[in-house]
This record gives structure tokens, C-alpha cells and sequence, in this order.
């Protein structure tokens, strides 16, 4: 005699492992995943012809110069001031253009000459060295006075004409300039880490809609609990993430190094030319990991519930907006917060879920201490868990409705529908 017994179904998590190795494989080795690669390349691109375009047209553009209209033996004067100052103030001092040497009672229209637009003077001297009179807009009053003065003080004799020689000593860093270093540091880790989970969010929508099409989902939730579904589709995600993540990262590196070798970046990828985040390089890049992994997790998870919501693509675009612009707000609240450390609003930023990341990443720049980390880490996972099993249920609840549901009669309709089926069992064969 046979057994006829049916056979139970597989644990949650072993269920889950399943379907997050199926989905793995069958994402990694597909020519979607390769071409999906190839996408961070356009925006690389676009922005680095951008970027020549506007290192081309500032060149080309030039650095703003100072026009001078004076009489003959006054413009030589200023000329020979600006070469004695010009190796004192190599960085700051501006270029001096002769727009006309006048006669002694002939008179400079510096407005008129201003509002023509013709070449890249942005001020006007005119006047004498002891009198000098600067004509600008607003804004280059302000750079261009005190040049201007101490030119002409030095025109007239009255600033020295030998210089000190300022005995320079060279540190490390300083308070100031490393606190704005781990600044900068933690703005683009903000950055890069909403980037990240933005773009590689969205794959387990697409991934969704395409099997609920195919009615693949059906055919797994037959044989695997729907929790072990949506967990395993969650987490074969994100380890697709992290491959494309650490492919990208093998690549810029790569390309690094083959530009280095040549000597055109040496010291520009210096180790000790980069800033130290507070917490140290290793330290960081393993937060970074883990934090991306929280944030991804969660946003995936919401985004997850919404594709068991929606049937069609232009349904998952209309119900993912709102979360992707409220992503794109919590991100702005987060680096709002990171200008407010110790206060209320930095507390909240790390406390909420979903900014929660973006704000401890920038702390983790900035701070040295790691116990923050430890408790937020426990926070965000405790989250995660909560998201993934909320998630879950929806999952279960509302990816296995399909076809038009059966309308229910009430009130009267349903009444005499009855009476008929009763009649009509009364009825003798």
C-alpha cells in the first residue's frame, strides 16, 4: 500500500532561500542584468562632457579684468604697481587691461563702457592714483576696492616697495579645514547612498509585475508560503545590488589605477589627500554597506507591496511616485539635519526609518564614536523585520487576487434568489 499522505510544505526560511537563489541566478545571468550595468555609464558620461563643456567655455571665458582710463603718466604708474604687487598677490590680484590714455582734461565714460558688454572687463578705474574712482556692478565693488586702493597707494609711493619675506610652515590639517573635509565627506556619502538605493530599488517592482503577468506567482504560492516569496524576491535583490554595486566599484577603480600609472592622478587619489571620516576609511565603507543594505531593504519592501497592489506598469509608475518623492524629501531632511548636530532635528532624522540611514552614514563622518551605530543598526533591522512582515501579509492578501470577483446579492435580490432555488427544488424529476 502506497502512501498517500501529502507531503508538508517547505519552512518559511529554507522556502525563501529557494526563491532567493532562483531569483538570483536567473537576474545575475540574464542580458537584462548586463545591459542594467551598462546604465550608470550614460549618466558618467553626460556629466563628464558636461563637465570638459564647462571647463572649455571657463577658460574661454577667462578671468574678469579690470579696465583703466587714466592720463599717460598715471596709468604707467598703476601698471608699475600691479607688477610689484602682482607676485605678492598672485591669487587675488586682478588683471589690469588699458582701455584709453587720456588727455589731461579729456574725461571716461565708465558706465557707458560697462553697459556695451564687449569683453570681459568688469570694472572701471578712472580718475588719478590719488583720487582713483572704481565703477562696477554691485557685486564687484565689494572684490575690487580694496585692490584698487592699495594699487594705487603703491602708485603714489605710499605702500612699500620691498615686501617681507612670510616664512611659511606647512601642517597636516587644521580644525577648521578638517571639519569642513568630513562636511564634504559626509554630503557625498548622503548623496551616493540615496543613488544607490533609488536606482537598484526598483528592480523588484519590474521583477514583480513581469512574473504576476506570466502567472508565475500563482505556480510558486502553490507550492511556498507567499511570506517566503516576497522575503526571498526582497533579499535575491539585494544581493544583485551589491554585485552590480561592487562590479561598478571594480571598474572606476580599475580605471583609477590605469590613470595613475602614467602619473596623471598621482596625489589626486593619495590616501592621505582624501579626508578621514570620523570613523576611519574601513569603518566607513562597512557602515556604508550596511546602511545601504537597511535603506534598500526597507524601500524595497514598500515598493514590493506596492507591485502586489498594481497589475500593470503604468499602475506600478502611478503608486510609486508618491514613495519615490516622500525618498527624495526624507533625503533633503537628512542632510538638513546633518547642519544641526546634537539637535532635535538630527535626532529625529536618525530616529525616523526611512532617513534613518542617510542620517547616520553623515554622522559616521563626522563622529568618531561607533555605539550609535550599533543601537541604529538595531533600530533600522527591528524596522526592517516590522516592513518585511507587514509587506508580507499584503503580499499573501492581494497578489493571488486575479479574475473578477463574484458580485454578492443583498436585500431583496438576494431573497428572491432563494425563493427560486427553493421552488425550484420542489419541483419533482
Amino acid at each position: 500500500m502506497s502512501d498517500t499522505t501529502p507531503k508538508s510544505r517547505l519552512p518559511l526560511w529554507r522556502a525563501a532561500w529557494v526563491i532567493a537563489r532562483r531569483d538570483f541566478v536567473a537576474v545575475l545571468f540574464s542580458r537584462t542584468f548586463f545591459f542594467f550595468l551598462l546604465g550608470p555609464l550614460f549618466p558618467l558620461l553626460v556629466g563628464g562632457l558636461a563637465g570638459g563643456i564647462g571647463n572649455a567655455l571657463d577658460k574661454s571665458s577667462g578671468m574678469p579684468e579690470i579696465g583703466i582710463a587714466m592720463a599717460s603718466p598715471d596709468i604707467d604708474a598703476m601698471l608699475r604697481a600691479h607688477g610689484d604687487l602682482a607676485p605678492v598677490l598672485a591669487y587675488s590680484l586682478p588683471q589690469l587691461r588699458v582701455l584709453e590714455r587720456l588727455a589731461p582734461d579729456e574725461s571716461f565714460d565708465a558706465r557707458a563702457y560697462l553697459e556695451r558688454k564687449q569683453d570681459n572687463v568688469a570694472a572701471v578705474i578712472t580718475g588719478t592714483p590719488a583720487h582713483p574712482v572704481l565703477t562696477a556692478p554691485e557685486g564687484r565693488l565689494d572684490m575690487f576696492t580694496g585692490d584698487v586702493a592699495l594699487m594705487a597707494a603703491s602708485a603714489l609711493k605710499q605702500a612699500p616697495s620691498v615686501y617681507p619675506t612670510v616664512a611659511t610652515v606647512k601642517v597636516a590639517t587644521s580644525g577648521a579645514s578638517q571639519k569642513r573635509a568630513r562636511i564634504a565627506t559626509a554630503q557625498a556619502g548622503q548623496t551616493l547612498l540615496f543613488l544607490l538605493i533609488m536606482l537598484l530599488a526598483g528592480m523588484v517592482l519590474s521583477n514583480l509585475v513581469e512574473e504576476k503577468a506570466n502567472k508565475i506567482i500563482e505556480i510558486l504560492a502553490a507550492a511556498i508560503p507567499m511570506d517566503a516569496v516576497f522575503m526571498g524576491k526582497l533579499f535575491a535583490m539585494l544581493g544583485v545590488s551589491l554585485v552590480g554595486i561592487s562590479v561598478w566599484a571594480t571598474v572606476i577603480g580599475s580605471l583609477l589605477g590605469l590613470a595613475d600609472m602614467g602619473g596623471a592622478m598621482a596625489g589626486w587619489i593619495d590616501p592621505s589627500h582624501l579626508p578621514v571620516p570620523g570613523v576611519g576609511w574601513p569603518m566607513f565603507f562597512l557602515l556604508g554597506v550596511a546602511y545601504f543594505s537597511m535603506g534598500y531593504l526597507l524601500l524595497g519592501s514598500i515598493f514590493l507591496s506596492i507591485g502586489s497592489l498594481a497589475t500593470t506598469v503604468r499602475e506600478v509608475q502611478t503608486l510609486s511616485m508618491p514613495v519615490t518623492m516622500a525618498q527624495v524629501l526624507l533625503f533633503f531632511f537628512a542632510s538638513y539635519s546633518m547642519a544641526h548636530p546634537g539637535e532635535p532635528v538630527e535626532v529625529l532624522a536618525m530616529a525616523f526609518p526611512l532617513s534613518s540611514p542617510f542620517a547616520m552614514l553623515a554622522r559616521a563622518a563626522q563622529e568618531p564614536a561607533l555605539w550609535p551605530h550599533v543601537v541604529a543598526l538595531a533600530w533600522q533591522a527591528l524596522w526592517v523585520a516590522m516592513a518585511v512582515r507587514i509587506g508580507a501579509r499584503l503580499f499573501r492578501r492581494r497578489v493571488m487576487k486575479s479574475g473578477p470577483q463574484p458580485v454578492k446579492r443583498r436585500g431583496l435580490f438576494r431573497r428572491a434568489g432563494r425563493a427560486e432555488l427553493e421552488e425550484s427544488s420542489r419541483i419533482p424529476i
